[in-house]
């Protein structure tokens, strides 16, 4: 019941949810994209998704920090826009993004292959508007597997520990999140 509880309590619950909805959102395009389109570049794009599985936690977080950092690549451009990264709520979510994301694609991804385009084809062809079909067809089938991918991706993100602690800061009260604690 102490402060210090509460806030990391809501800096990692909030956080997480907020890092689940983007992923979610993105995940979701990504998955769209690789299963519907076809690029130069797919099948190495298709394996950069599972980076975060393959890349230890720890040095997730180091680099997220050297590149976000006010000095870092990234980081310095967006400070000089007045947004700082490092060290903030802001950073928390970014690596709980990097962190979470493979499961919201690797959950709606096979859904996708085994929704076949004729039926997209045969509902345009009946005189279905795109969203309709979407809506319809698609949104049925997606939505179990987004929402499963969603709570994976909320679940890693509220025991992350490893990518958060070095971007993160750890300053009581606010960025110390309830894993470190």
């Amino acid at each position: 019941h102490t402060p210090r509880v509460a806030a990391a309590l809501r800096l990692s619950l909030g956080a997480s949810l907020i890092s689940a909805i983007i992923n979610a959102v993105f995940g979701l395009l990504v998955a769209w994209v690789l299963v519907r389109y076809d690029f130069p570049g797919r099948r190495f794009f298709d394996s950069l998704v599972d980076l975060p599985f393959a890349l230890p936690t720890a040095v997730a977080g180091i680099a997220l920090t050297t590149l976000y950092s006010s000095n870092g690549w990234v980081g310095s451009r967006l400070l000089a826009l007045g947004i700082n990264v490092a060290y903030t709520p802001v950073g928390i979510v970014l690596a709980l993004c990097f962190v979470g994301f493979p499961f919201v694609v690797r959950a709606v991804q096979p859904v996708l292959q085994d929704c076949p385009p004729e039926v997209e084809n045969a509902a345009s062809t009946l005189g279905a508007r795109p969203g309709q079909v979407f809506s319809r067809i698609l949104w049925p089938q997606i939505f179990p597997a987004l929402l499963t991918g969603a709570a994976l991706s909320f679940a890693r993100a509220l025991g992350e520990y490893g990518s958060v602690v070095f971007i993160a800061g750890n300053m009581p009260l606010k960025t110390e999140i309830l894993p470190l604690l």
